[in-house]
């Protein structure tokens, strides 16, 4: 009877192992808290193709989007801690559990996988606006306090970081409008519905470059070379509102660490791909894989920031 029980309790410690070392057994779900479309969308339907091919299993996309982008997060953390759901991370996974603590959850229920890239966004208008520069955008909205609308998809994004920032700064009132997330506010914009929106390059790329739409600001820290001609805000005299988009890849907290290193090591292979790098650069969104350890680092100091950034908001809006 001892043997069997030895024997019984070695497979019991070795089922856990083997599960890693073989690692993945199935296809992998990741999560996005947005629509179709968006910027994270967008960002890791371009790396899925690679990775699935590199862990010889697939990675299924599931848009999850509403709730401010915390549908998502709530998605991952339902699914056990091994490797087979996984969230598309960016800011709001930081600054959202700081603006709503009583989410039931933080940056810390979510163990890093890496980063993947990072993107600026641009201050857009219609046309039908009448605006051609941020200086006369400033000047509008000061001339019609409260009355200019922009899109709302929740607090947690870094275009809501660079929109809440730029207004403080440049001392105008907009009125928000709640959209779901993705690209869903994108026919009002274009029909001049909505007056401004800060909004991912990649998704508003094309709209810029055929002329629907006008970029007034780059948020990034240098001019982006899709559209050199766009000015940053940092050289309009806005640098305090500048703020880079970041996409990336979390497990739930307590994700074996060599399933985290397989993933990690997959998306690194494909970041490594010229042609995966190309789609990126084209898109107007920089290559930027962090690994594990040096993703957590910048997770760090993104939350340094993000507390800062979350000071300045309003109780209510």
């Amino acid at each position: 009877m001892p043997r069997l029980f030895a024997l019984a309790l070695g497979g019991l410690l070795w089922a856990p192992a083997l599960a890693q070392s073989d690692f993945p057994r199935k296809p992998i779900q990741v999560v996005v808290p947005y629509g179709p479309g968006g910027a994270v969308d967008v960002a890791v339907r371009i790396v899925a193709e690679h990775m699935g091919q590199s862990l010889g299993q697939p990675l299924v996309v599931l848009n999850r989007p509403g709730g401010n982008a915390n549908i998502g997060p709530g998605v991952v953390l339902q699914s056990p801690s091994d490797g087979y759901t996984l969230l598309a991370s960016s800011s709001a996974t930081i600054i959202n559990p700081l603006v709503d603590t009583k989410l039931g959850w933080t940056r810390d229920s979510f163990q890093p996988i890496a980063r993947m890239a990072t993107s600026p966004s641009l201050f857009v208008v219609a046309p039908s606006l009448g605006v051609r520069t941020l200086a006369d955008f400033v000047a509008l909205a000061k001339s019609k306090p409260g009355d200019l609308t922009t899109p709302v998809t929740g607090f947690g994004s870094s275009q809501a970081v660079a929109r809440e920032s730029f207004t403080r700064l440049a001392g105008i009132r907009l009125l928000d409008v709640a959209y779901k997330g993705g690209t869903s506010f994108v026919p009002d914009l274009l029909g001049g519905r909505l007056a401004m929106s800060v909004s991912p390059l990649n998704v508003v790329l094309t709209m810029v470059k055929e002329g629907r739409l006008i970029a007034l600001a780059n948020t990034g820290l240098v001019r982006s070379p899709v559209l050199p001609d766009v000015p940053t805000l940092t050289e309009l005299g806005y640098g305090d509102a500048a703020s880079n988009s970041w996409f990336g890849l979390h497990a739930p907290a307590g994700t074996p660490a060599p399933v985290v290193q397989k993933l990690s090591a997959a998306l690194r292979a494909a970041m490594d791909d010229p042609k995966v790098r190309l789609q990126f650069v084209t898109a107007g969104t920089e290559p930027g894989y962090l690994d594990t350890a040096a993703f957590n680092t910048f997770i760090d100091q993104e939350t340094v920031t993000a507390r800062r950034y979350v000071a300045t908001l309003p109780t209510t809006r």
